[in-house]
């Protein structure tokens, strides 16, 4: 089997403001997406999204011709060029799609078919008051949400503590809530120092008290010490490493036993193959793995694999903060994926990812 080619298509949704998120600091007037497709001699087409591709085109004619089945050659082309350019792996989740298809099997049962649903917890993105935050996750709970998450602004601390307050006595202690700080990594044009260790420590024990699941990257990615003294002081779980670029970055932050949680996202971190190993190496460890997903339906698929063909958990992270987030506008150009009655994010049962594909909607938004 050859690929033959890989195609490419920008597409972009407008956003009906306001969708403020809380860790951009620039205002967002599209969502941006780019679908890739890899199709085969024999006619198996792959499909995979989840960061936008910049620059891939100069390194297309690298794939070309190459067998896709030979995944683990395949993963070390991608790592070469993510070194000099964009994070690529959405082609992986594409090659993924076609060895699913081949061999007859949804990818998660590639990946040890441990489980085929996973709880997902209702992953927010904009800072709201703390009325409406607690309306919303109410409201989540209704529709099967078992967990949510919460983000706190560096800026606004008091605000974003009160916004947990309040949502813990609307759901009770039968619903769990996380917090992120977004402190590990920064969005662009985000200059603005991190919060210092006293400060987390100081949110960490009053986060405590009030029962959150996890803390999640509440510093910057190099201070390690920091984090381990976080966790050891308060008694919160820490969590992070959804943005790292590399296999041994975060083999070196497991092996330092910097977290409790570890979250590398396959579509825009270390990919599907990889992500397999960080799972089997946090495990050993007495430690967790529950991948981050902050992008569309595709690169939800290929978390919802990995996390599912290893027995990943607790929960699978599902971006949803409805009106400004739903499942329609982040799955603008596919059948939009929802939990079932129980709160379970359900994997497909078609051979390879299982993503349904609305070639109209992709026609109508590309760029």
């Amino acid at each position: 089997m050859k690929i033959t080619d890989i195609r490419l298509t920008r597409l972009n949704l407008p956003l009906t403001p306001p969708f403020n998120a809380a860790w951009d600091p620039q205002p967002r007037r599209n969502f941006a997406a780019t679908l890739v497709e890899v199709h085969t001699e024999e006619g198996v087409t792959g499909v995979g999204s989840g960061d936008t591709m910049d620059g891939f085109e100069s390194y297309r004619d690298l794939f070309i011709g190459t067998d896709p089945l030979q995944i683990i050659n395949q993963v070390r082309r991608i790592e070469t060029i993510n070194f000099h350019g964009g994070r690529y792996w959405p082609l992986e989740a594409a090659l993924w799609d076609i060895i699913g298809q081949v061999a007859g099997l949804p990818v998660s049962v590639l990946f040890g078919g441990a489980r085929d649903r996973l709880p997902a917890y209702a992953s927010s993105g904009e800072l709201r008051p703390a009325g409406e935050r607690a309306e919303s996750a109410l409201a989540a709970r209704e529709l099967g949400f078992r967990a949510m998450k919460i983000r706190i602004a560096r800026g606004r601390l008091a605000e974003g503590i009160e916004t947990v307050r309040r949502t813990r006595e609307a759901v009770g202690d039968d619903f769990d809530l996380m917090v992120d700080l977004n402190q590990m990594w920064r969005m662009s044009g985000d200059i603005e120092a991190a919060l210092p260790l006293a400060q987390v420590q100081r949110v960490a024990s009053q986060l405590a008290e009030l029962g959150v699941l996890w803390l999640e990257e509440p510093l910057p990615q190099v201070d390690v010490a920091g984090a381990r003294r976080v966790r050891s002081q308060t008694g919160i779980q820490i969590s992070g490493g959804e943005m790292v670029r590399s296999l041994p970055e975060i083999m070196s932050l497991i092996e330092q036993d910097a977290f409790d949680i570890y979250q590398p996202d396959v579509a825009l971190a270390v990919g599907m193959y990889r992500a397999r190993q960080v799972a089997e190496s946090a495990n050993l460890r007495h430690r967790l793995f529950t991948p981050h997903t902050w992008s569309n339906g595709l690169g939800l698929l290929a978390n919802l694999h990995v996390a599912a063909g290893v027995d990943a958990g607790p929960y699978i992270e599902f971006p949803f903060d409805p009106p400004g987030w739903t499942p329609e506008r982040r799955d603008f150009f596919m059948q939009p994926l929802m939990i079932d009655a129980q709160g379970d994010l359900v994997v497909p049962e078609a051979a390879g990812l299982g993503a349904v594909i609305d070639w109209a909607a992709v026609e109508r938004f590309t760029v």
